[in-house]
């Protein structure tokens, strides 16, 4: 019923037909008969008079925590730097904004996230494809002749017919794996922004216009303040 949210834990709660649903950091309690409806707040015990959501808020604000300092920490990503020839690379309009993608062709998440990064205007666009789920079906697209409309096809379409499926050739696969691990991408979609910072899974194309006008502020005010320590 919700394609769009990537749900990462499911568990039952005191109550017949409650259970408590993980989002990410975000924790809501979903009816069994009616999942159309998500409640978030808390489940209170007056027999025992327990809070019984309190440790479950306690490890989501953790959880928040522990992704917003990663997204903080710009250091250990200089994406300029990263080794774009084993990339697939989209460019849109004038292409003055950049993007990097960590996507798997088999992750359902990471075709979800494709018709959204349709949406975007004016940016260059570089697929790391890593072969989490198995290395054959990305093979088969960076060995096809035109790469880049093959990826397009399958990942919009479900189109097989540009893969170079019974053919090999080299491909950097396993650099892409090791340069995901390098980068601690836990799985697969896993975006950076020209500024270091990255978002983890689905993402919709609203919330990726944002970061890239965020990164784009971020990176000029960086590139001013180098200019004017390299002045002084």
């Amino acid at each position: 019923m919700h394609p769009g949210t990537h749900f990462t834990a499911l568990s039952r709660t005191p109550i017949p037909g409650i259970y408590e649903v993980w989002m990410g950091p975000n924790v809501a309690l979903v009816s069994s008969r009616n999942p159309r409806y998500f409640v978030f707040g808390r489940v209170f015990d007056t027999k025992t008079m327990t809070d019984l959501t309190a440790p479950k808020l306690a490890t989501a604000e953790r959880l928040r925590t522990e992704l917003e300092a990663r997204e903080d920490d710009t250091s250990s990503v200089p994406v300029q730097a990263l080794p774009f020839v084993d990339a697939i690379k989209t460019v849109r309009g004038n292409s003055s904004r950049t993007l990097v993608v960590f996507s798997d062709p088999a992750c359902p998440y990471c075709r979800q996230l494709e018709p959204e990064l349709e949406k975007l205007s004016n940016v260059t666009i570089y697929t790391f494809v890593v072969p989490l789920q198995g290395s054959a079906l990305p093979a088969s697209i960076w060995c096809a002749a035109d790469r880049q409309k093959a990826w397009r096809e399958y990942m919009l379409h479900g189109d097989q017919s540009l893969l170079a499926t019974g053919t090999s050739c080299a491909h950097p696969l396993e650099r892409n794996l090791a340069l995901a691990q390098r980068l601690k991408v836990r799985g697969t979609p896993t975006i950076f922004y020209a500024d270091g910072r990255r978002s983890d899974g689905y993402v919709d194309a609203g919330d990726i216009e944002q970061r890239l006008t965020t990164a784009s502020s971020r990176t000029s005010a960086m590139a001013s303040t180098r200019r004017k320590e390299g002045l002084q």
